[in-house]
């Protein structure tokens, strides 16, 4: 039995943001997640932007979470070294329909608050994207849009919770929840049951399976699929901001943007699905992509995709992003359509839970030795000649490069795999480091990098799996 404080469901973006805001306080906080690593479902595999709630609907707690937390990036990315940059977003108009719009898309971004929209003509956005296509009519420029590398965010959040308290309980899914006295008195794991005084449901694409463990089940949610294209760091056609569409009832639209680490992201798709599993991508979604983004880029080189992939929002029914308390669940929590803008969110749903926890009886004692400070893994190609000379000095191993596409080095990796929040698969070393994502995909650094896991963590490499338990990369030997 492990008793607990505050029980976070769900290591995401969110729920790792909120264990961090948590350990301000002098409580225990616990993070439980059913994945083998933090960083959920959503949380990796998103459009990688910070927004700044320009298109939110006006007046609801996702349009003052989002315009509020987007200020906060700035110094939350210095104090927790994560990569981050103001890079600014455009909407173009090529149609009179669309240019029709453009006064009240930035009227409702004013009613959101969001003051800084400006439009802009035709001759200003090609100046600004020359390879906008040249039958933009007019636009509006968001200059706060941002993009992140998300997986730094998440284990960034997590590494800094952990350093100031936080435990975290990951490969280990909820099965239950028992109460007494309006109160959840036991939460049943595929562990160890905890104990909690109180409980926050940040589980995302599978909080209403949550959520129903206490009869709290009155929405569902289901997978809205986005599909996305990499493109190469030396494609022939970029862009300079996020070049987002004119959003229609359904969706907002297919984009393509930098991303943080230079190469370009092209989609995604807008697919609701039954299946929350189901990250497959199909040539039906992929060429929807490709006629939908070559409107707006008209020479988008496809053909320098390095991979595609499918990311999973989780989409409420009725839609709109709560944070519920309960008469008859007093220490409980429920977070609810939290969708492709909880990454931005995040920061601001930390602050938001805990004063929601401290509403309804979380001791309020601040932690003294609280800091706001994470340092990440040392990236060898960031570094000066003369730093890297000295780091190898230190440890020869940054002086072996294992990804060449990334320039990720033996050093880095070992790294990752004894932090606090440890790597200790093939896809957390990705997540991390960024070895496998270069336009060999993997082709060069896997093997390597499966023999430094298996020496590091003293397993065989027939042991080592990609992600979850059981996706072993190898079986055997073949001679």
């Amino acid at each position: 039995m492990i008793k607990t404080d505050v029980l976070v469901i769900g290591a995401g973006a969110v729920g790792c943001a909120i264990a961090r805001e948590l350990t301000k306080y002098r409580i225990q906080v616990l993070v439980v997640d059913k994945n083998e690593d933090i960083g959920g479902l959503a949380s990796k595999s998103n459009s990688a932007i910070i927004h700044t709630g320009y298109d939110a609907s006006p007046g609801t707690l996702e349009s003052q979470l989002v315009v509020a937390a987007n200020p906060m990036y700035e110094k939350l990315t210095r104090d927790l070294d994560v990569p981050f940059a103001k890079v600014g977003a455009i909407l173009p108009a090529f149609t009179d329909e669309q240019f029709e719009m453009l006064p009240s898309l930035k009227e409702k971004a004013f009613k959101n608050r969001v003051y800084d929209v400006e439009y802009l003509t035709g001759e200003q956005l090609l100046v600004l994207e020359p390879n906008l296509s040249p039958d933009v009519k007019a636009g509006l420029y968001i200059p706060r849009e941002s993009i992140i590398d998300p997986f730094l965010l998440v284990a960034a959040y997590a590494e800094n919770a952990h350093a100031n308290g936080a435990s975290f309980l990951l490969g280990t899914k909820v099965t239950g929840m028992i109460t007494e006295q309006n109160r959840i008195k036991t939460v049943q794991t595929t562990g160890e049951e905890i104990q909690p005084s109180f409980v926050v449901n940040a589980a995302g694409l599978f909080n209403d399976e949550i959520a129903a463990m206490v009869g709290k089940n009155d929405y569902y949610v289901n997978p809205r699929k986005g599909q996305f294209y990499i493109l190469d760091k030396n494609t022939d056609c970029k862009v300079n901001t996020i070049v987002l569409p004119i959003p229609t009832k359904l969706t907002k639209g297919k984009l393509m943007c930098p991303t943080i680490h230079g190469n370009m992201l092209v989609g995604p798709t807008a697919e609701e699905l039954s299946d929350k599993e189901d990250a497959s991508t199909d040539t039906a979604g992929l060429l929807s992509v490709e006629e939908d983004v070559r409107r707006l880029i008209p020479n988008v080189n496809l053909r320098d995709t390095i991979t595609q992939y499918a990311g999973l929002r989780p989409n409420r029914n009725p839609e709109g992003l709560q944070v519920d308390t309960y008469d008859d669940v007093k220490n409980y929590v429920n977070l609810s359509g939290v969708r492709s803008t909880g990454l931005t969110a995040s920061a601001a749903l930390g602050k938001y839970v805990a004063q929601t926890l401290i509403g309804i009886g979380m001791p309020v004692e601040f932690n003294p030795h609280f800091s706001t400070i994470r340092k990440g893994i040392e990236r060898f190609h960031e570094l000066s000649r003369e730093e890297q000379d000295k780091l190898i000095k230190k440890n020869p191993l940054y002086g072996k490069v294992i990804c060449r596409c990334e320039t990720i080095t033996e050093g880095e990796i070992v790294d990752a795999i004894h932090r606090p929040i440890p790597a200790r698969s093939m896809d957390a070393i990705k997540r991390r480091l960024r070895p496998g994502t270069g336009r060999c995909q993997g082709g060069f650094c896997g093997p390597r990098i499966l023999e430094i896991l298996a020496r590091e963590l003293a397993l065989n490499t027939v042991d080592i799996n990609k992600n979850q338990p059981g996706s072993f990369m190898i079986t055997g030997k073949t001679r």
